[in-house]
């Protein structure tokens, strides 16, 4: 039985080897893009958006991605470290980084690894480590909610910003398309003597 956990284990940890750790995603992220995204990196195996708990909704996703391979996900990992990353035509300033056990919700159990837990009464030695470690979480609780109202903030200037970009994009592409079927880009080419452009 020891042993079939120990494989059980080894194979879980494999599977940790060839997944990335993807944060700062757009909430717009649908499983298909992400998956069309990262396929050119070679063949994406599973997807898992990772729920968050601790704020709004319109804050960026994380998602972990299942390679085919270890090599596939550090090319993943050394070229999102470079390059900002495409979601729907727009760059993101997604990070990535290599997956850990800690990140799976349905991890196996480590193997020879063990839980205590016990009370600690005001008397005991170790009560004080506890108040301390207390504070420490109620300070790190305030930091993080902190990080996340700026966090948003940022998200919200991004999402502003790549809506407008994409707008006016359309606009411009809207107004070539106009020219172009009223014959204006005819008459143009012909005056310059240019050879006309189509859209197919």
């Amino acid at each position: 039985m020891a042993n079939q956990g120990e494989e059980e284990y080894a194979k879980f940890l494999e599977k940790v080897r060839r997944t990335v750790y993807v944060d700062e995603l757009t909430p717009h992220a649908s499983e298909a893009v992400v998956k069309s995204a990262f396929d050119q990196f070679g063949t994406v195996t599973d997807l898992r958006f990772l729920p968050n708990y601790f704020g709004p909704k319109e804050l960026p996703v994380s998602v972990l991605v299942e390679m085919e391979n270890e090599d596939m996900a550090k090319a993943v990992i050394g070229t999102l470290t470079q390059f900002p990353f495409m979601v729907a035509g727009m760059p993101r300033p997604v990070r990535a980084a290599a997956a850990t056990p800690e990140m799976f919700h349905d991890r196996p159990k480590k193997p020879g690894s063990k839980i205590q837990c016990r009370w600690i009464d005001p008397s005991d030695p170790e009560f004080d480590k506890a108040k301390k470690m207390k504070r420490l979480v109620q300070k790190h609780s305030a930091e993080t909610s902190f990080m996340l109202k700026k966090q948003l903030e940022e998200a919200e200037k991004l999402d502003k910003q790549q809506s407008e970009t994409a707008t006016t994009h359309y606009k411009k592409f809207e107004l070539i398309d106009k020219l172009y079927h009223d014959g204006a880009a005819k008459n143009l080419a012909s005056h310059y003597n240019m050879k006309s452009f189509s859209f197919h």
